[in-house]
């Protein structure tokens, strides 16, 4: 699995934990080894230009997911494990989009919920992630599900790191 990270947000964070939840994340939901993925941290006047180009909204946000290839992976574990390819067929690699991160709003947030920024960029990472796996939070039944799935997630991936330390 490829996983690229490109920190122009002028601000030191551990981009190795990123790549070890986003590595976590599409492992437990069964996305193909062969799937690239970019995570990319911004600065505020970034975010907020980009925030207002996507998504017409004010002010500079906290995570955005941009899909490359159409990918509906939702309770679809093993999807780009090749089904509906014969099995000698090859699977070719899958870009799944790109995780833009915001550590400024990240820090912000993190002190408002009383944790970490680390813990806040991982929780973003990961709901960046299932963002491009087609998951949503538009509706109360789809809000349930995703921020469910993600705290399953990111306690997995803690119970991992703190079982390999």
């Amino acid at each position: 699995m490829s996983i690229e990270v490109l920190n122009e947000s002028g601000v030191e964070v551990d981009e190795l934990a990123l790549v070890s939840v986003a590595r976590h994340v599409l492992g437990r939901m069964g996305v193909s080894p062969l799937a690239e993925l970019a995570v990319s941290l911004k600065d505020t006047a970034e975010m907020e230009r980009l925030h207002v180009q996507y998504m017409d909204e004010p002010g500079p946000t906290d995570v955005m997911a941009f899909p490359q290839d159409d990918l509906d992976l939702r309770g679809s574990r093993g999807v780009l494990h090749g089904a509906g390819a014969e099995a000698s067929d090859e699977v070719p690699p899958t870009l799944l989009g790109d995780v833009v991160l915001c550590p400024q709003v990240a820090e912000r947030q993190a002190a408002e919920a009383g944790h970490s920024t680390a813990d806040e960029l991982a929780l973003l990472t990961t709901h960046g992630v299932l963002h491009l796996l087609g998951y949503d939070h538009g509706e109360p039944d789809e809000h349930a599900e995703m921020f469910g799935l993600q705290g399953e997630l990111l306690a997995s991936w803690r119970s991992e790191r703190a079982a390999g330390a």
